[in-house]
Formats: structure tokens, sequence, C-alpha cells
């Protein structure tokens, strides 16, 4: 795919607003838009004062079959009684299109967030995650990407190399400091874990509260260890961690085993987040949204954060892996 390709300048509220009506809703409130860089959203109600989310895909981001998977995923997990946004079916069909545009649109769920330092909300996320992955395991994708090496952190490699926004002075110790981090990962990184289809990113601001956990957001739902929609939910010290890690896997044990191996997953794949994340700006810096929403990449200042960051993650990475507090 071509992460250069960008065309949401031609995405008038107009043509919004027209394919929307063309499934049988009349949009009655206005467009609210909601906080995405990736994809173009916005929340409405209708004329019945119904609320709902419409979401334009990023053109040639994923394939017609890539997103059709991500949106079974989610129908099978509502149907498994997992809290999910789940995308609305028009004729049978999830995915829409108008004017050569990819949209699908979704019931506005409303909710507070997600508490990561409440023990009791934890313990609620560690459950349905369970859940979560008792449904992934039930099939696995055939077209959505699995996590790997190749993705997170050989392909950015390229773009820090390639890219302009680096400045010239600080470029070759960035990139030295990325090389030590990637070469630290992959000593690593192993593949031998169960894959399974995840949430793919279940951080905090992807999980609503409503008397419960709601997951959001299943844009990067793909193949991977289990591990990974659990790891962003801890912060904070080791002590606090630990904890953390014990409440969610207790609450997640009552539906779906977990291989304790995997926990020495956590700071790799901790660190294949932080090379992908910025190689992601970079990729989208013609996107008009990223430098107004991202000023920092360019200074200095953030350079030098940005290898210091990564020197640090190399240190990280060298002491021994989180593990669950022992029981005696």
């Amino acid at each position: 795919m071509n992460d250069k390709a960008f065309t949401f300048q031609t995405l008038h509220p107009d043509t919004i607003v027209d394919a929307l009506f063309d499934q049988g809703i009349r949009v009655d409130s206005g467009l609210t838009p909601l906080n995405s860089y990736e994809n173009r959203v916005w929340q409405f109600q209708d004329e019945d004062r119904r609320r709902f989310v419409v979401k334009f895909y990023r053109p040639q981001r994923w394939s017609a079959e890539q997103i059709l998977e991500e949106h079974q995923f989610a129908l099978e997990l509502l149907s498994d009684d997992v809290p999910v946004a789940a995308p609305i079916a028009f004729d049978g069909k999830t995915l829409l299109n108008q004017q050569g545009f990819s949209f699908a649109v979704f019931p506005s769920v409303g909710g507070r967030q997600f508490e990561p330092d409440n023990l009791d909300q934890i313990e609620w996320v560690g459950r349905y995650l369970g859940r979560l992955h008792q449904t992934g395991r039930k099939k696995t994708f055939s077209h959505r990407p699995a996590i790997g090496v190749k993705e997170y952190l050989q392909e950015p490699r390229q773009v820090f190399e390639t890219t302009l926004l680096i400045p010239s002075s600080l470029k070759a110790d960035f990139l030295a400091a990325a090389d030590k981090l990637i070469d630290a990962v992959m000593q690593q990184w192993h593949s031998r874990s169960a894959m399974l289809r995840l949430h793919g990113d279940c951080h905090a601001g992807n999980i609503l509260w409503r008397d419960g956990p709601l997951f959001v957001d299943l844009d990067d739902s793909r193949s991977g260890p289990a591990v990974q929609d659990l790891w962003m939910l801890l912060h904070g010290d080791n002590a606090e961690r630990r904890m953390q890690l014990d409440i969610v896997l207790e609450a997640y044990e009552e539906f779906s085993t977990f291989d304790t191996a995997e926990l020495a997953l956590i700071e790799p794949l901790r660190a294949m987040r932080m090379v992908y994340y910025l190689a992601w700006i970079i990729r989208r810096w013609e996107d008009p949204a990223f430098p107004v929403n991202f000023p920092w990449l360019t200074g200095e200042d953030n350079w030098r954060r940005q290898t210091a960051m990564f020197l640090e993650q190399v240190r990280v990475l060298q002491e021994p892996p989180l593990q669950l507090t022992p029981m005696y």
C-alpha cells in the first residue's frame, strides 16, 4: 500500500451526508468530528434522535477484505456477548462506498473513560479480554496481518533512513539508537507463541465504561500473541505493574488460558510499538492533520528525546521480564 496516498481533502460534509442519506439515514444534528487521525470519524443524530458514528476509512490503508474481517470479528464478539462497538449492516452489508470512499456506520455508544488506576475496572477488563480472546481463537484471519518484525521494525527503519524530517545533525545518532533497539528486540522476539485474533490496540483510550467495559476501535485488529492486548493496561513502577498483572490474569483465566512465557514479550512489544508509532507519524506527514496535531515532530529536542528513549528501552530489554507475584 502507498502510505503517501491521501485524498481526504476531497471528503466534504455533503459527501458524508449524501452517503448516509443513501442508506436511509437523514442527518439532523450536524456532524461532530471525533478524535481520529488515521481515519475520519463523525458523530451525529438522525431525525429520530438516534445517535450514530460514521467512519470513513483512510484510502489504501486496508483492503476491502481486511476491513470486512475486522467487521466480522466485531460481529462475532457481539454475538458472544463481548461488549464491542460493531458496525451496522445495510441490506446485509457493513462496508459501504461513496464516491470511492469506504465507510461504515456504528451505533454511538456512550460511556465514560476507563480508569486504568481503578483495580476493580482492571479486573473487569481482564475478564472481558479473556472472553474476547476466547472468540478470537475460534478461527484465524485470512487477510489481516500478524504482528511481526517486518511491519513493526524493518519497514519503520527504512522510513527513518529516508525521511527529511529528522534534523541532519541528529540523524546519525538517532539511527544508531534505532539500530541498537531493533537488534535488542530481534534477540528476544519469537513467534512461537500461539497467534490469535486480537483487538490489537487495547489501550485505555479504546475502552469505555458503561456498567462494565466496552471495547471500541478494532481498526488495528490483527493476529498476535495474547499478551499484546494485555500489556498496555499496565503502568507505574514494577510493583504496581506486577499487582495489575496479577489482577488482570486471574480474571482473564476465568475464560482463557494464558501462556506465562508470553510475559517475556512485553518489553519487545513495547519497543516495537515505539518504533512503529514514530514511523507512522512520519508516513502521515502529508496529511494536513498531522503537522497540526504533532508540531513537536521536527524539533531538535524531540529527536534528542526519541534517541534517549530508544536507548533507555534497550536498557530495559536487558532486565529480567515482568513476572507474576510468586504464590506461597
